[in-house]
Order: C-alpha cells, then sequence, then structure tokens
C-alpha cells in the first residue's frame, strides 16, 4: 500500500490556467486514442476504477489521464463555490489543454454527465464515451421529486442536505444555487446531439443512481451506435474486481473499434 501512495503523491502535475483554480491530473504518454477517467461526485483521481485503467493503458502502451475537478481533491479551489457549470469547463481545459488528437471519456456517476457535455462541446475530438452509473441530471431530478414544501425550504435556507452513504454525515451538502445552476446543464429533456459510439454500464442494485437513466441516455443520444449494459448484482461504485474488468474489457473494445473505423 506504501508504494501505491508514493506513486500516486509523486507523479501529480497541476494544469495552471490564469482565470480559473490549478487542476491536479496525472498523465501518461502514449498513443491514441487516449482514455481520460472522470471522476464522480465528490470523489478525486485516485479511485479503483481510475488506477485499473491507468494500469491497463500503461500496459497497452495508450494515452491516460485521470484528473481532480476544482475543489476536489488535489486541485485548487473552493468546492462549496463549485457548480456543474464550472466542473463541465475543467473537464474542456484538460481535453483542450492537454490531449491531442482522438480521446476515449470515461465517466464515473457525475463524471458520465459531465462527459456528455464534453461530447457535445468537442464532437471533433471525443471519439467514444464510457459511463459507469451515469448520472445525467440527476441531482437536478431528485431535488425536483422533492415535496413542494421541502423544495421551498431548501430555497429559504439556501442549502440541500443530499443524503448519501459515502460519508461521516450521511449527506453531502448543496446549495440551492448549485441546484439552480445544474438546471441549465440538464441533458434528458431533449435529443442528445452525440454520435460517437457509447457503452453505458450500470449496476441494477444502484441505490444512488436508478439504472433507468442509461436507458434514458441511450435512447436520448443520436447515436446509433450504443450499448448498455446491465449487471443484475452491481452497485453503484461498480469497483468489485469483475465490474472493474468488464469496464477495462469495455475500453478495450472500444480502442479495437476505433482502430477500425480509423
Amino acid at each position: 500500500l506504501f508504494l501505491l501512495v508514493c506513486r500516486l503523491k509523486s507523479s501529480v502535475s497541476f494544469l495552471t490556467r490564469p482565470d480559473r483554480p490549478n487542476l491536479a491530473y496525472h498523465k501518461l504518454k502514449g498513443r491514441n486514442p487516449g482514455i481520460i477517467f472522470l471522476p464522480g461526485f465528490n470523489s478525486n483521481m485516485n479511485g479503483q476504477k481510475a488506477i485499473a485503467l491507468e494500469d491497463f493503458c500503461s500496459s497497452l502502451g495508450h494515452a491516460f489521464i485521470r484528473f481532480d475537478y476544482t475543489g476536489c481533491g488535489s486541485s485548487d479551489g473552493n468546492f462549496e463555490e463549485c457548480t456543474i457549470g464550472k466542473w463541465r469547463k475543467d473537464v474542456l481545459s484538460i481535453l483542450d489543454e492537454l490531449t491531442d488528437g482522438p480521446q476515449i471519456l470515461v465517466g464515473s456517476s457525475l463524471g458520465g454527465w459531465l462527459m456528455l457535455h464534453a461530447a457535445i462541446a468537442r464532437p471533433d475530438k471525443v471519439a467514444a464515451l464510457v459511463g459507469v452509473a451515469v448520472a445525467a441530471d440527476h441531482l437536478v431530478t431528485t431535488f425536483k421529486k422533492l415535496p413542494i414544501e421541502a423544495q421551498k425550504e431548501i430555497e429559504e435556507k439556501g442549502e440541500w442536505k443530499f443524503p448519501t452513504k459515502y460519508n461521516e454525515e450521511g449527506y453531502y451538502s448543496l446549495t440551492y444555487d448549485f441546484i439552480r445552476e445544474a438546471e441549465n446543464h440538464c441533458v434528458l429533456n431533449s435529443p442528445i446531439p452525440i454520435t460517437c459510439p457509447i457503452r453505458l454500464i450500470h449496476g441494477m442494485k444502484d441505490t444512488d443512481v436508478p439504472w433507468q437513466i442509461s436507458m434514458q441516455v441511450a435512447d436520448r443520444v443520436l447515436s446509433k451506435d450504443v450499448d448498455v449494459i446491465l449487471r443484475k448484482i452491481g452497485q453503484h461504485r461498480m469497483s468489485e474486481k469483475e465490474d472493474t474488468k468488464l469496464l477495462v474489457n469495455t475500453v478495450d473494445d472500444l480502442i479495437d473499434k476505433l482502430a477500425t473505423l480509423a
């Protein structure tokens, strides 16, 4: 474990941006298509899925990037001031500044929502998408399902305690402004202008983000090359050994597919 911690610590680089907080990232040089991992909400670049993909890319000689959003992990900035829009810009900064040529984006949960935005904004660069428990629109949808009284109370207090089992408090604290801003980035209300190959992996035992969201994404995107892979016993994090294997194999297949298309 000590070696692993050293490896993660020692190799962090920073993307400096004149008008925005610096982003922490780790980049592996290699051939294209490059792979970029987009973590989930309040997560960072050192998760199991990110490391498994890095090891896989390393063995294959493909370029790979994992990074932390503003206010998360080792990146600068204040988590409390973050918005979906700011994190979307983070993804575009990584794409624009650190990569050349076609990229496969792998987005986990919130990262799955952001990868859709990146594919819409950079169609020439994003060659394929892999979603793991894609949480498209999820925070907004969940908020809107609350009783009107609860929504009003959150608006008055300016804070929403979004229940979670991933921290000691048992909730993430989100501002009402965060939700309002997130509404501007909802994608499921109309056709999604993405035409590249898409693979959506989702666990049917996911108690955080319902697997039906992946079905909605598949339905809404314009791409014809879309596969949804449901794992009957899969949880939200999809970090069991078999889950990771499925993720790596899915990326591997897409690399082969893009090679034949090229």
